[in-house]
């Protein structure tokens, strides 16, 4: 029999931690993370300029993503899906995922100030270690669409303060 496995969902804005926490949990035995951001870059580049772009390609993504991360936990393989939680129809992807699966999940829920986000940006911006960088515009315009989650829409959350 295979063991349940879990999909870890990681929900909060910009430079609010995200990556960070997916790289933690991605070290427990059996655990895997996909990466929006680094497979936009890799498979896209040169295609992202602006929001719109990005709208558009991780619908692309997503999209070619979603059997085979069922499969995965299916497989008995836990995943930590480094993707965007920020808003209801990006969250109704995710659940439906756990629904096919009929795995166990858990959605991070980093609550983080706009300032300390910004200021993490911009530290994130000049190092270049990251795959994309961020205007205080774009963050201004992703921000504004930022919807916490809400239990009514079916996840198990834990928040990080």
């Amino acid at each position: 029999m295979v063991p349940s496995a879990t999909l870890h969902i990681l929900c909060g804005k910009i430079a609010s931690g995200k990556s960070t926490l997916a790289a933690e949990l991605t070290s427990a035995p059996h655990t895997v993370a996909l990466s929006e951001d680094t497979l936009l870059a890799a498979l896209y580049e040169g295609e992202m300029k602006n929001v719109s772009d990005y709208v558009r390609n991780s619908a692309r993504l997503r999209a070619g993503l979603t059997n085979h991360v069922v499969s995965l936990l299916q497989a008995g393989t836990n995943v930590v899906l480094d993707f965007a939680a920020n808003t209801a129809d990006q969250r109704a992807w995710m659940i439906e995922i756990v629904k096919s699966a009929k795995c166990q999940h858990l959605l991070h829920f980093l609550d983080v100030p706009d300032e300390v986000c910004r200021a993490r940006l911009k530290a994130r911006n000049v190092s270049g270690d990251h795959p994309f960088s961020v205007t205080d515009e774009q963050f201004n315009w992703i921000t504004a669409h930022f919807l916490a989650p809400d239990p009514s829409e079916g996840f198990i959350i834990r928040s990080y303060p």
